[in-house]
Order: C-alpha cells, then structure tokens, then sequence
C-alpha cells in the first residue's frame, strides 16, 4: 500500500512537471539548438576559412576604419583601435541578430504549416546563432589589445556581461520586428535602411566628447551606447562599471525583451494566415 501511494504521488510530481510551463519550453532545446546548427553550417559551407571570419573581419574593418578616423580623435581617444573594437563587435552583434530574425517567422512558414512548434523559437535562434558568432570575435579582441599591450584588469571578467546585455535586447527587438514584418513586408526593407543610419547615432567610431549636451542628452536614450559604453569602462578603463550603469543596461535589456515577449505573444495567433 505504501510503495502504491509513493509511486501514485511520483507520478502525479512528474505529471505537474510535464504540464509546468517551464518544461513545456524547455522540451524544445534540442529543435533550437538543430536550428543554430543549421545556420552554422549553411553560413560557412564551402568556406574555407569558415568562422575564421568572424575574427578576420572585425580586425580588416578594425585597420580600415582605424586609418581613417584615427588621424581625427587621435588627441581624443587612446588606443582608438581597441576603443573601435570594442563597439563594433557589440553594434555588430546587435544589427545581424535583429536584421537575421526580421524574416524569421516567414522564412520558417513551410516547417510552422507542417507541424506545431514555438514560433518565438525562430527570432531566438537567429539571436543564439549571432551571439555564439560574434562571441568568436573575442579573439579579435584580444589579438588588438596584446599588440597595444594594454594591462589586464579584473574587470575583463565581466566581459560576457554586456554580450548577454545585447542579446536579451536583440531578443527582444527581434520578438516586435519578426512579429510585424509577417504583416507588414516592408518592415525588413525599412529596417535594412534603419541600421545604415544608427551605426552613425552610436559612438562606434567616435567619441561623445564631440557632442553637445543637448545631442549627448539624445544619446542617452539609445541602448547601444550604454551596452558599448559599459564594455569600454571594462576594456580600457579597466574599471567595473557603477550601479547606476548596471541598472540602466538591465533596464534597457530586460525592459525591451519583456516589451517584445508580450508584442509577439499577442501578435502569433494570426501568423498562420499571413506567412
């Protein structure tokens, strides 16, 4: 009768566990984690250097630029290489991720109409799939900051901070535009313009120090430049970032990705008629 009532209670336990919300997405880890494969592999077919690029490419960017723009900051801003660096792997990150999911959804129509998984799991693995890409960028990083000999400090533990800052922020963003765009096509075209002009409304390439207050005041209210400036205090301040600027990426970060989850979730019941 006892080993009954155990075995009747653990499975009830593992039905509650199965019914949980939490399980229910968690069961869809080997789907995302196929798809971020995928993705890999159709990138890089038949290259030769494969995500090798994705550290060649900001260190080729990184000399251009460099030679460009460091003859103008060059009282203003120190080892401008690294500080170029620094807030072109991140912007980078952030523009391939939102860009790369924006046709998600759409992309995905045939498998979504052949059989039922999360939708949401199609902006998030567009996500995934760019932060592990641009995490190999690291090493590009690095190369930079040995050839300026730039000292190590305890605050470069906190580099994978503002990565994962990004990446809930690009979820999130990415949650609203994958969302409209099964609506509304022209959003992908609108966007594509979009990030052309926001590389130059965030201090990738120069300084704040050249803005007014009133600009500066503007900068402010974009993400980026907080996600790009707490990895700045890290590298090259080598300083941890204060409170205030913990809460603000945070905010920005979580806020976005709970704004974005509730955009999405409200919006998916009619994708089915439109992709």
């Amino acid at each position: 009768m006892e080993n009954e009532r155990n075995n009747l209670e653990n499975a009830k336990h593992g039905s509650f566990i199965k019914r949980s919300r939490f399980y229910q997405h968690y069961k869809y880890k080997t789907a995302l984690y196929n798809l971020v494969k995928r993705d890999f592999i159709v990138k890089y077919r038949r290259s030769i250097l494969g995500i090798f690029w994705s550290v060649l490419n900001p260190l080729l960017m990184m000399i251009v630029i460099s030679a460009v723009f460091s003859y103008f900051f060059r009282f203003e801003i120190e080892n401008y290489p690294v500080y170029y660096i620094t807030g072109y792997i991140l912007f980078t990150m952030y523009a391939a991720s939102t860009s790369g999911s924006i046709n998600s959804i759409i992309g995905a129509a045939g498998l979504i109409k052949k059989m039922y998984i999360p939708k949401y799991l199609f902006p998030i693995e567009k996500c995934l799939f760019e932060f592990i890409n641009t995490s190999v960028s690291i090493f590009a990083l690095i190369a930079v900051i040995l050839w300026f000999q730039i000292t190590p400090h305890i605050s470069w533990l906190l580099i994978p901070v503002p990565f994962i800052f990004v990446l809930i922020f690009s979820i999130g963003l990415s949650f609203i535009l994958a969302s409209l765009n099964v609506y509304f096509r022209d959003i992908g075209h609108l966007y594509s313009v979009f990030i052309k002009l926001f590389i130059y409304a965030t201090p990738v390439f120069y300084p704040v120090s050249i803005l007014t207050p009133k600009m500066m005041a503007i900068m402010k209210l974009n993400p980026l430049y907080h996600f790009i400036d707490y990895f700045r205090v890290i590298i090259l301040n080598g300083q941890i970032p204060s409170l205030e600027a913990h809460l603000i990426c945070a905010g920005f970060a979580f806020g976005t990705f709970l704004l974005g989850a509730l955009i999405f979730k409200l919006l998916e019941r009619k994708f089915i008629l439109y992709i």
